[in-house]
């Protein structure tokens, strides 16, 4: 049987829209073939919630785990993509599913409300603790979204992080789902192991058979 990987990932480069704030992707060449190097050699800098990423435990609670020791199951594994419509800013719950059935362990949300990496919008959608908390009874392990983050970008509160990690889910965001249609597929977003990090960039891929 044959499959199709489809990238869910975001182009990486120096116009990538990052939080307000927080340190933009910056790519410098140390050894560079136009320059007469034998080689080409680069270094990087930046967030580590950059483009597609996951979030670690540690990112949102002063207990919480660092990316190195978060489980890989996580974040591969049977997905089941959402599409909702709802007002921009507003939080997604239960209610915005409809009819829609959960099936499977790992849930990607398509909200259509950050349609351009490389361009900041404030007024994105985002998840409640109350969908997580309904996510949770029908045995859910990740949560993902195509927006920057699970709350909202002015929310200080971080009640759906919270709730998050209230139940030991993963977090995936910043995922491009633009092109992809809701079913079920097959996630591989792994990690890097980062030392104690808050965060790591993944090349976030569905898989349909």
């Amino acid at each position: 049987m044959s499959e199709t990987i489809i990238d869910i990932s975001p182009l990486i480069s120096e116009k990538i829209a990052v939080f307000p704030g927080d340190v933009p992707y910056k790519r410098s060449m140390t050894m560079d073939f136009k320059k007469g190097h034998h080689l080409g050699l680069s270094s990087i800098s930046g967030t580590l919630h950059l483009g597609a990423h996951t979030d670690a435990p540690n990112h949102y609670h002063k207990d919480g785990e660092g990316m190195h020791e978060r489980d890989l199951d996580l974040y591969y594994g049977e997905c089941q993509v959402i599409e909702v419509s709802l007002p921009r800013s507003e939080r997604i719950k239960p209610e915005h599913l409809g009819d829609k059935k959960v099936t499977a362990p790992r849930v990607l949300f398509k909200t259509n409300s950050f349609p351009d990496p490389d361009t900041w919008n404030l007024d994105f959608n985002s998840l409640s603790p109350e969908l997580i908390e309904f996510l949770v009874s029908k045995a859910v392990k990740l949560v993902g979204i195509d927006t920057p983050s699970v709350d909202p970008a002015t929310d200080k509160d971080l009640s759906s992080h919270l709730t998050i990690y209230k139940h030991n889910l993963a977090i995936l965001e910043g995922i491009v789902l633009t092109n992809v249609e809701e079913g079920l597929y097959k996630l591989i977003a792994l990690p890097l192991p980062l030392k104690d990090a808050d965060a790591s960039p993944v090349r976030a891929v569905l898989v349909k058979e």
